[in-house]
């Protein structure tokens, strides 16, 4: 099965509430989304996840619930597991996205947990985006995450944003290219903000082990492009 990168506001009514007339205005609509996020990591670091990369730098993802609930608590989850620890960025497409999440490095993987329903939004997939990859079943996601880096609307609506950089997108910028890379950058630790754990001190992996070949028979787990 291949991989393709292809709030609800309850407003509660009291009993004794009059029945509604022509002349009501109508409820104000809810205000839009906004890509925009807080770049402070010390505010709400239990919504703050940290990347230290084998590439010696470490990447601040802030994680977004009013955007995805669902995935946002997905990927909490499996930080506080350690999943993400040891796992490569096996998919990274310059200009476009790097994608890891995959405890194989084939692209195939993923968690023990059940796949997640999708929680599209209207956000755009702009640059330091945190969006989820899939299959071609919309309701697919589970571990995999891709970063952007560059804008790529053609995936609004169709993959679900959880969270935006907001440290380290230099970072991100020299993960190791390639489908999969010869020499891969890795996840080192991923930790939450709140649980207060200090930055590595990795330096560069001088030959990481080569990445399993993705071929024709084994479809990769990244965004189309």
């Amino acid at each position: 099965m291949t991989f393709r990168l292809l709030a609800t506001i309850l407003m509660g009514a009291s009993l004794a509430a009059a029945p509604a007339f022509a002349s009501d205005k109508p409820a104000p609509a809810a205000a839009p989304l906004s890509v925009a996020v807080d770049p402070d990591p010390t505010h709400a670091p239990e919504d703050v996840v940290n990347l230290d990369l084998s590439n010696g730098g470490r990447v601040v993802i802030r994680l977004m619930p009013q955007w995805a609930p669902n995935h946002v608590e997905r990927i909490k989850t499996l930080v506080r597991r350690h999943f993400y620890d040891g796992v490569i960025f096996h998919r990274v497409i310059e200009g476009f996205m790097a994608q890891t999440g995959d405890p194989t490095g084939t692209g195939q993987g993923g968690s023990p947990l059940p796949d997640l329903k999708a929680e599209f939004n209207a956000l755009p997939h702009v640059r330091g985006v945190v969006s989820m990859a899939r299959t071609s079943n919309p309701d697919s996601a589970n571990s995999q995450f891709f970063i952007v880096f560059y804008p790529r609307f053609a995936l609004d609506k169709k993959y679900t944003i959880f969270g935006r950089v907001i440290g380290g997108m230099d970072v991100v910028d020299k993960i190791e290219l390639g489908e999969p890379p010869a020499n891969p950058t890795k996840i080192v630790r991923a930790t939450l903000a709140a649980d207060s754990q200090p930055a590595l001190t990795v330096p560069p992996a001088a030959a990481a082990p080569e990445a399993p070949a993705v071929t024709a028979d084994q479809p990769s787990t990244a965004p189309s492009n």
